[in-house]
């Protein structure tokens, strides 16, 4: 038998290994949470509810998927009404340092603001703005800066979550060099 057979019959065997493994209906569910938490953890806030909303380019304005998630968070801050909560507002790597703390505190009044609408008192809510100093995506992409611009409601107190693999400190960002072709 050669070695590509052998290879290509010990990839199959994996695959069907790895499919057979039966899952529980938890799993499956609709709706049902992915893993067991905590109620009222941090852990249940980031797992159950969403713990980040995202924005627009140079806006601060909330979008109609970031007012979902705020009116989950107002119940869940509603229906544990213990825990007070930083909201921590980001932006992306285009701008100077200035500007991008300057959108990411008016992106965490927009996050704070909403939640009061909506009946949490002011008093258990904080805000603050990292502006482009703690990105979890770093390239000079689209993808990249939406992601970084955003607002993240963390519990105070709580064990926070381990920074992202690709977390790095803020560096300015430069396109690669080119390759030289062959």
């Amino acid at each position: 038998m050669s070695w590509l057979r052998f290879g290509v019959l010990l990839t199959l065997l994996a695959a069907a290994v790895g499919c057979s493994s039966p899952r529980s209906t938890e799993e499956t569910a609709p709706g049902a949470p992915i893993a067991r938490v905590a109620p009222g953890s941090a852990q249940d806030l980031r797992m159950n509810v969403g713990d980040r909303v995202f924005f627009n380019e140079n806006s601060a304005d909330l979008t109609p998927t970031a007012t979902e998630t705020l009116d989950k968070q107002a119940a869940w801050l509603l229906r544990y009404a213990a825990p007070t909560v930083t909201i921590e507002g980001h932006a992306d790597e285009k701008g100077d340092r200035a500007r991008n703390m300057a959108i990411g505190n008016r992106r965490a009044l927009a996050v704070r603001n909403y939640l009061v609408a909506k009946g949490i008192l002011a008093e258990r809510i904080k805000t603050v703005s990292y502006g482009r100093e703690r990105r979890v995506a770093t390239c000079n992409e689209l993808s990249c800066w939406s992601q970084n611009r955003r607002a993240v409601t963390v519990l105070d107190g709580a064990d926070p979550m381990p920074a992202p693999a690709m977390a790095q400190p803020a560096v300015p960002m430069t396109p690669p060099p080119a390759a030289p072709r062959r």
